[in-house]
């Protein structure tokens, strides 16, 4: 099987369509959605940056 992986930048306040068209978009299944969990040490606070997003092709 082949597999292909993409990198997505979000902003998770405002990127929800963004990412449901490019979802709807792709050819093969997908497999896994991997965050990039980012913690701010002084206001204990975590944000997403980008998604992996690993689909089989």
């Amino acid at each position: 099987m082949k597999y292909r992986v993409h990198r997505f930048e979000i902003n998770m306040f405002k990127d929800q369509g963004n990412l449901e068209r490019f979802l709807n978009s792709l050819e093969g299944e997908v497999v896994a959605i991997i965050p990039n969990v980012t913690h701010t040490p002084l206001t204990l606070a975590a944000r997403i940056t980008f998604l992996y997003i690993i689909e089989r092709l």
